[in-house]
């Protein structure tokens, strides 16, 4: 390396140091009332904010997280819930997993968890509904693992039943599935815009429409794809831009992201993140635009959390504020969280492990 050369980069190197010293966020841990596992988390603003994870258990603060309640939904005791949507401080729907069929459901609350009902009940064999997202309040869709060779994926419009639109859906390829991975596995954008991250198969791919369900196209990406690994976390700060991770879930050196430019058609990767294990979620400072109505531009910060074999307890978690071109790591102590949302560069939480909660703001 030449002295100029040396010099540039000492110049550069230092900048960026200063800038992450200067801008490291703000951590401040949070009482959630439970020791469940948090599993995803759903800001609806700086003060509203639902979580929810195993054990039946959801929390949900109205203050901005000073104080959180803590409850489990009566029926769902041995279930898990891998999603959350937060849509008011007394209205948000859950999708629970668990060893049956018809573990697969979404709740319902209008009433602030008070009481819940049963919107939807799979009844497709081998069916894994994976995670949700909405456009709007009452607009959604939620997405399943292939099922001979058919994604049994099912929409809301008026955000009480769900029809089938599997006939909508791409042909699966081989083995091609989804990770519930804190319910980031699709974002929806916009009106009508919405992604799918796919792996399980040769090739991790992004299911994506633009209509709101009616037509999808699928598109290859990068990332490394096989029966523990693929594409695993997805989101869009706009009808264009977007970043997605992954990895293998086998394996602890396999941290992948890409962005896209052009609405998820074509990805291209980006530097690696400083994390050990496969990102497990991702979300923009800014939000991903969910339950809103119009495009939300979002800057560039992009946060992530990654999970480490064989148990998943223990995971790092890094952030960059120009998309993943740097990449600044968060503390050690930021650790075993499985989650991350923003409701605005003030107003993030992680969630995860023994029903840790932890604000972050920028």
């Amino acid at each position: 390396m030449s002295k100029r050369s040396l010099a540039v980069f000492s110049i550069f190197a230092f900048a960026t140091l200063g800038f992450a010293k200067e801008h490291q966020p703000k951590l401040t841990p949070q009482n959630s009332g439970t020791t469940q596992l948090l599993i995803a988390v759903s800001p609806v603003n700086s003060r509203v904010v639902w979580a929810a994870g195993t054990g039946g258990t959801y929390v949900v603060t109205t203050d901005g997280g000073k104080t959180w309640k803590a409850a489990v939904v009566p029926g769902a005791e041995k279930l898990q819930f891998r999603d959350v949507q937060g849509v008011s401080d007394k209205v948000a729907y859950l999708m629970s997993i668990g060893t049956n069929t018809t573990d697969f459901r979404i709740y319902k609350t209008v009433d602030g968890g008070t009481t819940w009902t049963i919107e939807f009940t799979n009844q497709t064999t081998n069916a894994f509904y994976d995670c949700f997202a909405f456009w709007t309040p009452n607009r959604g869709i939620a997405h399943s693992d292939s099922v001979n060779g058919v994604f049994p994926d099912i929409r809301t419009t008026d955000g009480t039943t769900w029809q089938s639109i599997s006939a909508n859906m791409p042909p699966a390829l081989q083995g091609e599935a989804s990770f519930a991975a804190s319910g980031t596995c699709v974002a929806t954008q916009g009106g009508r815009n919405a992604w799918i991250a796919t792996g399980g198969a040769s090739i991790a791919r992004i299911l994506a429409t633009r209509d709101g369900g009616d037509t999808w196209n699928a598109y290859d990406t990068p990332l490394v794809s096989s029966s523990t690994a693929g594409a695993i976390t997805v989101a869009f700060r706009d009808s264009d831009n977007g970043i997605v991770g992954g990895g293998d879930l086998a394996a602890n050196d396999s941290a992948d992201m890409a962005t896209s430019h052009d609405g998820g058609k074509t990805w291209q990767l980006i530097n690696k993140p400083p994390v050990k294990g496969a990102i497990f979620c991702l979300s923009y400072v800014h939000g991903h635009g969910d339950v809103k109505g119009g495009d939300d531009h979002g800057d560039h910060t992009v946060v992530i959390t990654a999970e480490t074999k064989p148990n998943f307890t223990s995971g790092p978690a890094a952030w960059s504020p120009d998309e993943g071109q740097t990449w600044f790591k968060l503390p050690k102590s930021v650790s075993g969280y499985w989650a991350v949302a923003f409701a605005d560069p003030k107003a993030g939480w992680f969630v995860g492990n023994g029903g840790k909660i932890l604000k972050i703001s920028f």
